[in-house]
């Protein structure tokens, strides 16, 4: 597998990195159970630093994309990807994508004519179901996505919800006119400010996100001698981070917080017992010592929110039934003919 990595593009390059590896899955260039190459190996191919693919490697294990095995390296997971790309009906509609593209060619579209107006296409489908569209926008393409599943088991068939990163919306003039045409925008408080500028005319909304019940139970488990490093990737995110790991672990006292970028992060890691980090700060896990524990802190979208700011906006309005006016009153028939 080559990775070729253009740096004149405003794609990240470890977004460059990850998009070669699923592209190399989606067509069938890395199948289920293939070896990828160590990290050292990729980064020393691509140009990258290991640590860029340390951060990929982690984000795809994450996603179930890839799997590591003890002793033998890392292979392609019979995940979510890989069963949908060994689904018959995948395999009929890239078929008929390549059709659409010839033709599109054909007629003289470039590229990006034929990537608006499917996205142009796709957004009318959708407004035509009378099912509100909703996006929210993340940082990270897998935890996004899984926060928006869990707003859309909490509202139903109310709206249908689609995930985004910020990256996207920053380096796709496509994919940003695709979320301007949602009807809401939903986004972390960190956020707002920016989303507000990338999309001014949108109906952008801020709610809140809280430890999930998993992260909570791991924090009040930990030992209360144990010497923990709180590990942001984000240096926006790490009072926050701070904030909920000593109020879920509070009967801990030794608490340093990092961000991912800290020059001293390996030296300062080194007599921690336990590392919590956020999404997106699993490359911490690399540098800390052996042994030492990790714990995700991971959220989810504050039901209360969904309940008082989501479900309100999505809900269709109600159908006022017609008045009821009261029959006409006749006037009453004497059965007598007038005298002429």
């Amino acid at each position: 597998m080559q990775i070729t990595i253009d740096r004149k593009k405003p794609v990240p390059v470890h977004r460059q990195v990850r998009d070669a590896i699923e592209q190399a899955v989606f067509t069938g260039l890395l199948p289920v159970g293939g070896a990828l190459p160590s990290v050292r190996d990729l980064a020393e191919a691509a140009g990258v630093a290991p640590m860029t693919v340390s951060k990929v490697y982690a984000d795809l294990k994450a996603a179930g994309v890839i799997e590591a095995r003890a002793g033998s390296g890392t292979f392609v997971a019979n995940g979510p990807l890989a069963q949908m790309v060994a689904r018959q009906a995948v395999r009929e509609l890239e078929a008929e994508a390549d059709a659409l593209i010839d033709a599109a060619f054909a007629a003289g579209l470039r590229a990006e004519d034929l990537a608006t107006l499917m996205t142009v296409r796709i957004a009318n489908r959708e407004k035509r179901s009378q099912r509100k569209r909703v996006v929210l926008v993340g940082l990270f393409a897998e935890a996004t996505e899984r926060y928006a599943a869990g707003i859309a088991a909490q509202i139903g068939d109310a709206a249908v919800i689609h995930a985004a990163t910020l990256d996207s919306l920053t380096d796709n003039p496509i994919r940003r006119a695709d979320v301007a045409s949602a009807d809401l925008v939903l986004t972390f408080a960190t956020l707002g400010d920016d989303l507000s500028r990338l999309l001014p005319q949108s109906h952008i909304v801020s709610i809140r996100f809280i430890p999930s019940e998993d992260t909570r139970m791991a924090l009040a488990a930990i030992d209360p001698m144990a010497r923990i490093a709180v590990v942001s990737r984000f240096e926006g995110f790490l009072p926050v981070l701070t904030l909920g790991a000593r109020r879920f672990a509070a009967h801990v006292h030794d608490v340093v917080a990092l961000t991912l970028d800290d020059p001293g992060l390996e030296r300062k890691l080194a007599d921690r017992d336990v590392i919590v980090i956020s999404t997106g700060a699993d490359a911490a896990m690399t540098v800390a010592r052996p042994g030492a524990g990790c714990i995700e802190y991971r959220h989810i979208p504050d039901p209360g929110d969904i309940e008082r700011l989501v479900v309100p906006a999505v809900s269709p309005a109600p159908t006022l039934a017609a008045p009821t006016l009261p029959a006409p009153v006749l006037p009453a028939q004497s059965g007598r003919k007038e005298a002429s």
